[in-house]
């Protein structure tokens, strides 16, 4: 801190009790009374100085023993006489920040200009405000720290006005721009920016400081003071990011409660006001919060408003921190929102009631800005909106909330069906928060007849239920029947719409078809995790298709072993094509035995049933006399036949490549005329 040295007489001051004393020698022929502390003084050295005590001498009459003088309303009180004394008696003092404000003022008061002495104590004041105190940072901070008790004085001498420009301009101005922090005037540098030790350059480079290293120094000013800075501040352009850090920090250091976890290192602890000085504080500093969304940290807006319920402040100092809160509501955590409630009824354990007004606000902001950009954005720019994050964030952060204050059994259903109602539908891509909040508060709250569950569990939406959320509710013995059929329902509906993205996948497999984005509604509503559902039945579905296929694959090779094992038999079974006049292909697949058998079903289903008498006659015949070798080969082939035909095809047809379709229907010709000839030939035969 700058001094300047004034006087140069030797100390002839003392203090004895309530009473100073000039030993100059000479007897005391004036007391100066200040208050309770009176001066022993001489009358010359203050007539040659102060032009009011000039005047007040002459009007005592001199038929007085005594010449008493009362100066009770001089600014400073006796501290400040107690200079001015020395200064009129040549004494030497230092000339500081902490007491220049305090001699202007008095030596404004007392009259001592120039025209009663030349370099006189107005004078001398002057010129050290003006070139030391108002061109350092620390030292127009003290003097403003020293204007608490003189400011009607301080400020019509414009002693404020100047020390506040002077703060203002190097708030203002980014300190590293210069190399060197504002803040540490007192240390010298050399021209080329090193620290000087002594005059000496130490080659040393101060540290560059942040924004912000003006906050803790204004913090020490008094309120009316503060207010008046930041004014000018925010007059001069300075961003409001800056002014919020700034009045953040002024808040925390005065108002203890602002902060549930407080810091004792981020801050500076002071003496803490009194609760009605913490009351007017608070409410002065929710007028000055800047009006911009954002700048101040919603947990700083909590703090305030959990602070001015506690002290009571206005409701309208309330009201204005809960619309601030809530154009950032989506900011906030579920640990901001759980205010305590302060009121005397004590009806509920949070404060309900302001995290609903906090919602509306928010809600009324979304609104405002969604017919905002209507005016602005047409319609397809506006599908692409992404005014939605902040809208689901917040309804994911009440649903939180609600499943918090779910267990307390004072909470009324109303309360809880409002706060629950008031998110839109839109917001809540699923329904699981809420449905957790409701199964809380189910179990919380045994004795709410079957009708108010019914009505409570209608604020959820069943179809928006996630597939855990629908096992959970389905074996929720707290839910009514009728949300559990709900439940079920809409849980086989999505596995039926599961199934339809099955074969949609499939189909688009074949390259039948481009795949559509969804089945179901993929709108803003949707979201990521209905998306997901819809993959994860997708690729289930493929690998139930996957193994089909394998086990059909599998099972149509062995058929066509079985084929060509009978084709490539040696035995008489090889003579019964010729016998009948026809050859039978061998190698078919499983694919053209099925069709094969159908068709043959379908043209010999009339001439089989004579098959059984025919065959009796011919047993008949047999048992008679001995039976031929090739009679008894030709029964055994029509056992075969029949045996071949009831039994029909083991596997169920699929759709065939385009190659084995050509040999099918070439195969199929050659059967149905072979069929045709066995059948006359084997008639006549046995008849």
């Amino acid at each position: 801190m700058a001094r300047e040295k004034l006087g140069s007489k030797a100390d002839a001051f003392h203090r004895q009790g309530q009473a100073w004393f000039c030993t100059t020698g000479l007897p005391s022929d004036i007391i100066i009374e200040v208050g309770e502390m009176a001066f022993q003084l001489h009358k010359f050295p203050l007539l040659s100085k102060s032009a009011l005590l000039a005047k007040l001498i002459e009007e005592i009459s001199d038929e007085q023993e005594g010449c008493v003088v009362k100066l009770d309303d001089i600014p400073g009180g006796s501290k400040a006489f107690e200079l001015v004394a020395r200064f009129c008696y040549g004494v030497k003092f230092e000339l500081t920040a902490s007491n220049v404000v305090c001699l202007r003022c008095a030596a404004e008061h007392l009259q001592m200009t120039e025209e009663i002495a030349e370099g006189n104590l107005i004078t001398q004041t002057e010129i050290f405000i003006n070139q030391v105190v108002v061109r350092s940072w620390k030292d127009s901070i003290k003097a403003l720290m020293t204007c608490n008790n003189l400011l009607p004085h301080a400020e019509n001498l414009q002693i404020i006005k100047r020390c506040i420009d002077s703060l203002a301009i190097n708030a203002c101005t980014d300190p590293n721009l210069f190399g060197w922090p504002m803040v540490k005037h007192g240390t010298m540098q050399s021209p080329g920016g090193s620290v000087l030790w002594n005059g000496i350059s130490t080659g040393a480079r101060p540290q560059n400081c942040s924004f912000d290293w003006w906050y803790e120094d204004v913090s020490s000013l008094s309120l009316p003071l503060y207010k008046k800075l930041i004014s000018v501040m925010e007059s001069r352009g300075i961003r409001q990011e800056v002014i919020a850090g700034s009045m953040t920090f002024y808040a925390k250091r005065y108002l203890p409660g602002i902060s549930r976890r407080h810091c004792v290192a981020s801050v500076v602890l002071t003496a803490a006001p009194s609760e009605e000085e913490q009351r007017q504080l608070l409410e002065e500093i929710a007028s000055l919060l800047p009006l911009q969304k954002g700048v101040i940290s919603t947990k700083v807006l909590f703090g305030l408003l959990r602070t001015g319920m506690i002290l009571q402040v206005k409701p309208s100092c309330i009201s204005d921190l809960e619309k601030r809160i809530g154009l950032q509501l989506d900011q906030a955590t579920l640990e901001d929102l759980l205010l305590p409630n302060f009121s005397s009824s004590m009806e509920t354990l949070y404060n309900v009631d302001c995290v609903q007004k906090i919602l509306e606000h928010f809600l009324a902001m979304v609104q405002a800005d969604d017919c905002a950009s209507l005016n602005i954005v047409d319609d397809e720019q506006i599908t692409g909106s992404p005014s939605l994050e902040p809208v689901t964030t917040v309804a994911k952060l009440i649903d939180g909330y609600l499943a918090e204050v779910a267990p307390d059994v004072n909470l009324k259903l109303p309360k809880f069906q409002n706060l629950a109602g008031a998110v839109p539908d839109y917001a809540r891509p699923l329904d699981d928060g809420l449905y957790r909040a409701i199964d809380i508060y189910l179990k919380a709250h045994p004795w709410l007849t079957e009708a108010d569950r019914e009505h409570l569990c209608r604020l959820m939406d069943c179809q928006k239920l996630s597939l855990e959320a629908c096992t959970h509710a389905a074996q929720n013995e707290r839910l009514p029947l009728r949300v559990v059929v709900q439940v079920l329902f809409f849980e086989q509906l999505q596995l039926r719409i599961s199934i339809a993205g099955c074969l949609l996948v499939s189909d688009n497999l074949d390259g039948s078809r481009p795949l559509r984005g969804g089945l179901v509604g993929s709108g803003d509503a949707g979201g990521r995790a209905s998306t997901m559902r819809e993959n994860r039945a997708l690729k289930d579905g493929m690998d139930n298709m996957r193994m089909r296929v394998s086990e059909l694959e599998k099972e149509c090779t062995s058929m066509r072993q079985e084929i060509e094992k009978l084709g490539r038999g040696k035995s008489r079974w090889s003579s019964v094509p010729n016998r009948f006049g026809f050859t039978i292909k061998s190698q078919m697949c499983s694919a053209q035995e099925e069709s094969v058998g159908d068709h043959c079903r379908n043209r010999m289903n009339i001439k089989t049933e004579k098959f059984p008498e025919k065959l009796m006659k011919h047993k008949k015949q047999s048992s008679a006399g001995s039976m031929n070798p090739d009679d008894m080969f030709l029964g055994l082939t029509i056992r075969f036949l029949l045996v071949r035909h009831r039994k029909g095809p083991r596997i169920p047809s699929f759709r065939a490549p385009e190659a084995v379709a050509k040999n099918l229907k070439k195969s199929r010709v050659q059967v149905k005329m072979a069929s045709s000839k066995v059948l006359n030939d084997k008639a006549g035969h046995t008849s």
